[in-house]
């Protein structure tokens, strides 16, 4: 039947009635538009509260994960939206057949409500889609597609205005995009940030800088923790006394800051800590204190080494190989990797010993554990070597030197 007849032919039979033609031509449109509302209505119900209901098992039922997040995301409830729109866009001159101003602002609002509703379903998709890269290839290496989505989104978000603004001014979308380079500056310093980080985001990725769970330090924006999120324009890290530093995607580029990742697919973290040694402390050993030291479990092997290469037998000498050794038989320390006692350049604060190696355990705490039990080892058994840790004197110090006591 054409459009223009359903309405005369509800006008003619209420006419028939007995009713006057203006009031049978309001209760013609009246009744119209009640039609079109249940119609509505009862095809919004159908959709959503059978057909999406019948989907949800079916989906429920299914071992793939991907329809099980697409669905959490609501995607196909906001499509369901779009049946009573495009019902009332082809169906709304039914009932206002002369009235044509009224009949295009119904259409462009149910168009206009169609673009929103096109936004929404592109929205929840792109989200699906990120949340299904981070349970599966995101999750194996450690990263992020989440800055991407987010320049998807605005391209997608001025794509609609562009056609809403085209479809209200009735303006071709060619003459917008042509007013829009003329502001293209004031965009450039709107979406400067934006720009940026997608350019950055870019270069982090490509060269494989970070990663979600990469430990990185940046002093400069107080950050020293692991990477929990990577968005468009700021990296978040939470610190390790749990703050949360957010720093600028950008800067990770034009900005120098440690990635500590080598350190943990190396298996080992590195011990590097040094005690000073009083100088005066330090001398050749005499033979009663060679035999001293030789009760020392371990050391009379030094010793015989230390002969037999003709290396100059001194306490601190024998001190550094005895440190070395108990470093090596350590479970805890890496064989394979560099492990050392060395000296470092001599201060006014005594001879520097430091110890330089690897522990096998990464996680801080324990980490600290490892690397304070090799430092309690070092500090209890320098005495038996006869050399002494270097110490500025304390107060304490300087009235035990008057004789005031302690």
């Amino acid at each position: 039947m054409p459009k223009e007849n359903l309405g005369i032919a509800i006008e003619k039979m209420l006419m028939n009635w007995g009713i006057g033609f203006e009031t049978a031509e309001i209760i013609s449109v009246l009744i119209i538009l009640i039609l079109i509302t249940l119609v509505a209505w009862l095809l919004d119900f159908l959709t959503r509260h059978i057909l999406l209901a019948t989907l949800k098992k079916v989906i429920h039922r299914t071992k793939t994960q991907w329809d099980d997040i697409l669905l959490e995301k609501k995607l196909f409830k906001r499509i369901a939206h779009f049946a009573p729109a495009i019902l009332v866009y082809y169906t709304i001159d039914y009932a206002f057949p002369d009235v044509e101003v009224l009949i295009t602002i119904i259409e462009k609002g149910a168009q206009i409500y169609m673009i929103v509703i096109s936004i929404m379903v592109i929205n929840a998709f792109l989200n699906g889609l990120n949340k299904i890269y981070d349970m599966t290839t995101g999750k194996e290496r450690g990263t992020s597609i989440k800055s991407y989505v987010q320049v998807i989104k605005i391209i997608t978000y001025a794509v609609f205005i562009v056609a809403m603004f085209s479809l209200l001014l009735n303006i071709k979308v060619g003459a917008i995009f042509a007013s829009i380079g003329a502001i293209t500056a004031v965009l450039m310093l709107i979406f400067r940030d934006s720009i940026l980080g997608l350019v950055a985001g870019i270069q982090l990725s490509a060269n494989d800088m970070v990663r979600i769970g990469d430990w990185i330090s940046m002093p400069t924006h107080n950050a020293d923790g692991p990477i929990i999120e990577i968005t468009l324009n700021t990296v978040k890290v939470q610190n390790w006394d749990k703050t949360i530093a957010n720093i600028p995607t950008y800067a990770l580029v034009s900005q120098a800051f440690n990635n500590w990742r080598g350190m943990q697919e190396s298996g080992g973290r590195r011990i590097s800590r040094s005690l000073s040694l009083d100088i005066n402390s330090i001398h050749y050993c005499s033979d009663e204190e060679l035999a001293q030291m030789e009760k020392i479990p371990g050391v009379s092997d030094i010793i015989a080494l230390l002969k037999k290469n003709n290396e100059p037998l001194t306490n601190s000498a024998i001190y550094r190989r005895h440190l070395l050794e108990y470093m090596i038989g350590n479970k805890d320390i890496y064989d394979s990797m560099i492990c050392m006692v060395r000296y470092l350049e001599p201060t006014s604060k005594g001879v520097p010993v430091q110890l330089y190696t690897f522990s096998k355990i990464q996680s801080w705490v324990d980490y600290e554990q490892v690397q304070a039990r090799l430092f309690d080892h070092a500090m209890s058994v320098v005495h038996k070597f006869n050399l002494r840790v270097y110490q500025e004197p304390s107060g304490m110090d300087i009235r035990a030197l008057k004789g005031l006591g302690y």
